[in-house]
């Protein structure tokens, strides 16, 4: 009854307030006499003390400070007072729809002003159902699936009470011993603003009120993925040449496909903290791309700040950070604490407050929340949604459209599901916690089907599968590796399952060392010398270095970390009951020194195209190491099949075009190979000449296509000046005339070439 009165009440305040009923949609006016979004809005910021606004701004997250999620199962009264008072504009990584729901009546009825609260999380790649981490399913060069996946996501976060998605991050990155390459979608610009747009769409659909939707938020803005010496957190410095051709275009890919949010990165760029970067919040990211939404900081950016040695304290960083265009402070107080004090004694202006206050509410608005702020809290829709069963089935497809055969020395894939015996070991065979990777805090360890299960899943009834671990993960014990080498010795086949596990990258992952982990090379090494035929399943959340497995081991799949389906979809590919069809994101190195290593990279004034082989007596005056060669141990868009793909030669439909023409360049795809396959076929563009050097390289369109066993599908792509357009010597972005090569093929150096010119 209680409650009842409650909603009596804040109905009619907000009434007040607003001007309109609460049930009313808050889009634009209608002819029955609704209330522009926008001027609701204003009327509630008029009613709003300093302090009001302040809580609009302050971000919590749930009981535990850390950045991993609450679980509540049962009722906590620790946030009650604060939200009461207006001090919290939401919480986050905390779910569940009887605890948000709880929450959100709290703020509705019994804060004086009814405003309704955001529910945040960090779902990465997946909710109860998780999916592959992102550097996987980017790996899968698949958009719709991308999608479909996100889609499921928001589905099963916002049954559970969550509105708002620390989700994609979209930082290109280029060094593998940075953790959090496994949230991106790896090194290329392109293929990292497509991956972006799939992921954005997928949360948010067609509209954000829609209660099976939750806001995007695109993040680090900005470059975070490029830190020095590939260490987490670490300095940014760059041209803004390169800021803007090679590690904006994911962001601005994110915007366009109507992001709601933006979250700041930790790292400083050319000498600025991202959070207090007006250069980039202010210049690029509301004035020359025009966004509209909302800003957040990342985990206490603001006040650290102070650390980077910017600001001499916790009140100047405030101030820097709102005026820079920082929206939200998230859990760092600093907001909360010095705005206040600072606009009583004339040092900031409340016009900067009321910006970041209207674009937060608008967030709120956008989501439905004044409308039905428990729209998001549905204990039914909980029960029904979360690890149905076609979700499930969604992950299996995605995960194994992820995986990525590296090699396939004498076609030893796919296996026999009536080989005999398969012996399956490794630290990561048999283990279901790692299962899930890095940041999926909301799925349950027990439920990844593991390697092992999926292998003993997939056999017939006359194979026999053994097992053993090997060794640990985190420790130089050799005590198991003697019973593994007595398993594999009973076995007609291998398979090796090794790599990382999920606390082995991701945030605060960095790693010097990308060689397999522990003593698993010498498991590695130990079982290979059985003689038995091995595979090499690899999970991993980073390029790696397995040049010791590309010389000594068969067959090796990059599998990544595939979620609550690892198993089966391992097996799928395994046994050939799904073509492997992934393709690296990434360039995988032939060691770390040769880091950064990526495939659009420039040449210098000595390139070398020798031959390693040459005397290493003989000193060459060119750009090479003595020790290896330049070459990566796979390139960027490498990735087999159990079919075999020949491309026909490039047709140009001109050799010439204007700047307001199109090119259409087109090759025959043949499926030369026993199996129905999917290709993914790709398009690179070089500048030959350009005011400022050019890459060797430039993706600038792919397709993935399912062609069966001897058919042949002709590919067409088309190409426009724009395509082509780059910032030239003026930093002005526009395309040059001039000669210009294209390769089409199926990795960036297995293709076909030709060349065409531009001109005015």
């Amino acid at each position: 009854m209680k409650r009842k009165v409650y909603a009596l009440i804040f109905t009619a305040i907000a009434a007040s307030f607003l001007g309109c009923s609460v049930e009313e949609s808050g889009d634009k006016a209608t002819s029955e006499g609704k209330q522009p979004e926008n001027e609701r809005i204003e009327k509630l910021i008029g009613q709003m003390t300093v302090e009001e606004k302040v809580g609009q701004l302050n971000f919590y997250v749930g009981d535990l400070f850390n950045t991993g999620p609450t679980v509540r199962t049962t009722e906590s009264d620790k946030f009650d007072e604060l939200i009461k008072q207006g001090k919290l504009t939401g919480l986050f990584n905390v779910h569940g729809a009887a605890y948000t729901k709880r929450l959100q009546q709290i703020a509705v009825e019994e804060s004086r002003l009814g405003i309704p609260l955001l529910f945040g999380a960090d779902v990465i790649h997946g909710f109860k159902t998780v999916f592959p981490i992102p550097l996987a399913s980017a790996a899968s060069w698949d958009m719709e699936a991308i999608e479909k996946a996100e889609k499921i996501a928001a589905i099963e976060s916002t049954a559970a009470g969550i509105t708002f998605n620390f989700a994609p991050m979209v930082d290109i990155s280029r060094d593998p011993r940075w953790g959090r390459m496994a949230e991106g979608a790896g090194e290329d610009p392109y293929l990292g603003s497509q991956v972006a747009m799939a992921r954005v769409r997928g949360f948010q659909g067609e509209s954000l009120s829609d209660a099976q939707t939750m806001a995007a938020c695109v993040k680090h803005f900005a470059a975070y993925g490029a830190p020095e010496g590939g260490r987490d957190y670490n300095t940014v410095d760059m041209s803004e040449r390169s800021l803007r051709e090679t590690y904006l275009p994911p962001y601005k890919a994110g915007i366009d496909a109507g992001a709601a949010t933006i979250m700041t990165s930790f790292n400083e760029l050319n000498g600025v903290p991202a959070s207090g970067n007006a250069f980039l919040l202010r210049d690029i990211l509301r004035g020359e791309w025009g966004f509209k939404g909302m800003v957040v900081s990342d985990w206490q950016s603001i006040n650290e700040m102070v650390s980077h040695g910017n600001v001499a304290n916790v009140a100047e960083a405030a101030s820097m950070a709102l005026k820079a265009g920082v929206d939200m402070d998230m859990m760092g107080d600093a907001y909360l604490i010095e705005i206040p004090r600072l606009i009583e004694e004339g040092k900031l202006e409340e016009k900067h407050l009321d910006a970041a206050v209207r674009n937060v509410l608008k967030l709120k608005f956008d989501l439905g929340l004044f409308d039905d702020p428990y729209r998001y809290s549905d204990t039914v829709r909980e029960a029904q949604d979360i690890r149905a069963k076609e979700h499930l089935e969604v992950a299996r497809d995605v995960a194994r459209k992820s995986i990525v055969m590296l090699k396939n020395e004498g076609q030893l894939l796919p296996l026999n599901k009536d080989a005999g015996t398969i012996a399956v070991i490794g630290p990561l065979a048999d283990n279901h916690a790692d299962m899930n990777g890095t940041w999926s805090f909301f799925g349950e360890a027990q439920h990844p089907v593991t390697f092992l299960k999926g292998i003993q899943d997939a056999v017939g009834p006359n194979t026999k599968v053994i097992s053993a671990e090997g060794c640990n993960l985190y420790d130089d014990n050799r005590d198991k590796i003697a019973n593994a080498v007595t398993v594999a010795r009973s076995a007609d086949v291998v398979v090796m399952v090794v790599g990382e596990s999920a606390v082995m990258n991701g945030e605060a992952g960095s790693r010097s060392n990308i060689q397999l982990p522990g003593i698993q090379l010498d498991l590695m090494k130990a079982v290979a010398e059985t003689g038995k035929p091995v595979v090499a399943v690899v999970m991993s959340g980073r390029a790696m270095d397995l040049s010791w497995l590309d010389e000594n081991i068969a067959a090796i799949l990059e599998v990544w970390t595939l979620g609550s389906e690892s198993g089966h979809a391992a097996a799928d590919v395994l046994f050939g009951d799904y073509n492997p069809s992934g393709k690296l994101p990434v360039t995988f190195p032939r060691n770390v020194g040769q880091v950064p290593i990526y495939y659009n990279h420039k040449n210098t004034g000595r390139p070398y195209e020798g031959d390693y082989s040459e005397p290493k007596s003989e000193r060459v005056y060119k750009s090479k190491y003595r020790d290896v060669q330049n070459t990566p141990l796979y390139p960027f868009g490498h990735g087999l099949s159990y079919s075999t793909f020949e491309y026909s030669e490039i047709q140009l439909s001109a050799d010439t075009i204007g700047f307001d023409q199109t090119l259409k360049a087109s090759v025959k795809v043949t499926n030369t190979g026993p199996y129905d396959g999917e290709e993914v076929v790709q398009l690179y563009i070089r500048d030959l000449v350009g005011s400022v050097t050019r890459p060797v390289k430039e993706l600038k369109g792919f397709k993935k296509l399912m062609i069966k066993n001897g058919e042949t599908k002709e590919v067409e792509f088309e190409i426009t000046s724009e395509d082509l357009a780059f910032y030239t010597i003026d930093m002005s972005h526009k395309a040059e005339p001039g000669a210009f090569q294209l390769f089409i093929g199926s990795s960036s150096e297995d293709v076909k070439q030709s060349g065409f010119y531009l001109k005015h």
